[in-house]
């Protein structure tokens, strides 16, 4: 049996299995997974395109373990008539992407980043920084990884506000809430534009945005004329809609840039890539050694 690894830090073997490890360090191209899926039977996925062209030429794959929660670059419908199984690790990513998303935003409101810059320039300069008691958090997405995050936000005091349709009981005025947020935190699934042209006109000059969740949720041209005409507002994101990114965002000081790496720690790694074999072993029928 062949496994491909479409991931491009995986590090875990498959016992019993050929593996073929993705050779390119990066997200692949779909022309690229179609390459390396040929003759597969599973494939423990990263990012790469896995769509009805990359299913009809690949037939001989039979199942799909996403090593992550995310299912946006896997068409489903697509997988389903071609009869391949399709498995993700929703729970694994849950504590350091809310984690890494903590660290952004005590960073950013204690200015820690153009602090480290002064010293290291010779400039010993105080800046006043955004206590998060009292602070306004908006959380527009209240899923495993949102809840994971109001939780951490608890002791520090902040004033929560959650939008997420799927909860019926959950308020869900967004346009009310944009308008009061000290900080947005973007927690959502699907590929809508949540913060485009019609909602930065709503937010405060000083507001702190969060994205964990998946670059298309922000309209980039939008937020980038916010950024240039708000210096007091700050913008971190560790997703983009094209990765490796090198768009504009790379040129706003206000704006704070991670490589995709919330899930980098030791442990998550290890929890999401022993769960990905798990899941893919199982939908090939293959017992599991040890």
């Amino acid at each position: 049996m062949k496994i491909v690894v479409g991931a491009s830090s995986f590090s875990r073997t498959v016992p019993g299995c050929e593996v073929i490890l993705n050779p390119y360090g990066r997200k692949m191209t779909e022309d690229e997974i179609i390459a390396q899926l040929e003759g597969a039977d599973g494939l423990l996925a990263g990012l790469e395109p896995l769509n009805s062209r990359v299913f009809s030429a690949c037939p001989g794959l039979k199942a799909i373990a996403r090593v992550g929660a995310g299912m946006d670059n896997v068409d489903l419908e697509a997988a389903k008539r071609r009869g391949i199984k399709v498995s993700g690790t929703p729970d694994a990513p849950t504590y350091a992407v809310a984690e890494m998303t903590m660290a952004a935003l005590l960073t950013i409101a204690r200015r820690i980043i153009p602090a480290n810059a002064d010293m290291h320039g010779g400039v010993w300069q105080k800046q006043a920084g955004m206590s998060l008691e009292g602070a306004a958090v908006l959380l527009i997405g209240y899923g495993r990884i949102g809840k994971r995050f109001a939780q951490l936000l608890e002791p520090f005091g902040a004033r929560l506000m959650i939008c997420d349709p799927a909860y019926a009981q959950i308020r869900t005025d967004l346009k009310a809430m944009l308008a009061q947020a000290d900080v947005i935190s973007l927690h959502a699934s699907g590929k809508d534009v949540i913060l485009g042209p019609e909602q930065f006109p709503l937010l405060k000059n000083s507001v702190i945005i969060l994205n964990s969740a998946r670059g298309g949720l922000v309209d980039e041209d939008a937020l980038c004329r916010f950024l240039d005409e708000n210096g007091g507002a700050y913008y971190w994101a560790d997703v983009f809609c094209e990765e490796p990114y090198a768009g504009p965002l790379t040129q706003k000081a206000n704006a704070v840039l991670t490589p995709h790496i919330a899930t980098y720690t030791a442990l998550c790694r290890e929890q999401m890539e022993a769960q990905a074999v798990s899941n893919l072993l199982r939908d090939l029928g293959v017992r599991e050694l040890g």
